[in-house]
C-alpha cells in the first residue's frame, strides 16, 4: 500500500468517529447485518474472525461484542492504537497486530472461520496488490472458511464519475458538524478523495482535511482475483438484500 494511503489512515485515526452521527449506533447496525449475513453463511454461534482491515475498530468491536472471537489487524500504527483505546473502554478482548493486508505476515493465527476486509479497503491496492491480498486471507482462513468484503458499487461508480457526495449535517447550533467528500478523477479508473470534517464548537468552526486515492476495482476484477488465489463459490450481496451499507463479496476457501 502506497505511504499516501498510509498517512491517510494515520491522520484520521483520531477523528474517523466524525463520519458517523452516532458511532456507536453504526457499529451497532453495521454488526447487526454482518452477523445475520455470518448466522445464515456459517453458524449462529461464536466464530473466530480476523478483520485484517480493522481501522479504529468498527466492525472488530461489533463482531466481539457479539460474541466471537476477533482477531484485528490494520496497516496504520494510530488506528491500531486507536481501536486498541475503544477495545479496551468497552471491556472486549481482541487481539490486534499492525500488518499490511497483501502478506499478513506478522499475524500469528491461522484456521479462522472467517477473514474480513470492509469499509472499501481493498480499492487502494493495484491489480497485483488485490491478488496479494486474495492470496494472504485465504492462507489465514481454515478449509472451506468465508472471505467477507465490502466495497463500493465501483461498476456504477465507473460510469458516473460523480465530483462529491452529499454533505452529511449532524448535531445542533453550537455543535454542529459537516462531512462530506470530493472526487477528482485522474483517469477512467482513479480518483482522489479530499475527505472534510468541519466542526463546531460554539462561534469557533474548524476544518480538517485528508485525502487519499482509490481505484474502481469492479466486481469481475475480485471475483477472478478471488478465483486466482483459490476460491469457490463467490457471490455478491447489494446493500437492498445485505442490510450493509456498500456492496459485499463472499467466497469460499476451497476445501
Amino acid at each position: 500500500m502506497e505511504e499516501a494511503t498510509l498517512d491517510f489512515y494515520e491522520s484520521l485515526a483520531d477523528y474517523y468517529h466524525l463520519i458517523f452521527e452516532d458511532w456507536d449506533r453504526s457499529i451497532a447496525r453495521q454488526a447487526r447485518a454482518l452477523n445475520s449475513i455470518l448466522a445464515n453463511e456459517i453458524s449462529p454461534g461464536s466464530l473466530r474472525i480476523l478483520d485484517c482491515a480493522c481501522g479504529i475498530g468498527t466492525q472488530a468491536i461489533g463482531f466481539a461484542k457479539a460474541g466471537h472471537q476477533v482477531v484485528a489487524s490494520d496497516l496504520s500504527r494510530a488506528a491500531v492504537t486507536r481501536a486498541e483505546r475503544e477495545a479496551d473502554q468497552r471491556s472486549l478482548r481482541i487481539k490486534f497486530y499492525i500488518s499490511d493486508m497483501t502478506s499478513l505476515a506478522q499475524i500469528e493465527e491461522s484456521d479462522f472461520d472467517v477473514v474480513a476486509a470492509l469499509d472499501n479497503a481493498l480499492p487502494h491496492l493495484s491489480v497485483d496488490g488485490v491478488r496479494k491480498a486474495a492470496k494472504a486471507m485465504g492462507s489465514k482462513l481454515s478449509p472451506g472458511g468465508l472471505f467477507l468484503a465490502s466495497t463500493r458499487d465501483y461498476d456504477r461508480l465507473i460510469t458516473e464519475r460523480p465530483t462529491m457526495e452529499k454533505p452529511a449535517f449532524y448535531g445542533t447550533e453550537g455543535e454542529r458538524r459537516i462531512v462530506h467528500h470530493v472526487w477528482d478523477w485522474i483517469d477512467e479508473s482513479r480518483y482522489v478523495i479530499h475527505f472534510y470534517i468541519t466542526t463546531q464548537s460554539g462561534k469557533i468552526w474548524t476544518s480538517r482535511h485528508f485525502v487519499s486515492e482509490y481505484r474502481c476495482l469492479l466486481r469481475d476484477e475480485l471475483s477472478n482475483a478471488l478465483e486466482w488465489a483459490g476460491f469457490r463459490d463467490i457471490r455478491w450481496l447489494m446493500p437492498e438484500k445485505s442490510g450493509f451499507y456498500q456492496q459485499i463479496v463472499l467466497a469460499r476457501k476451497s476445501a
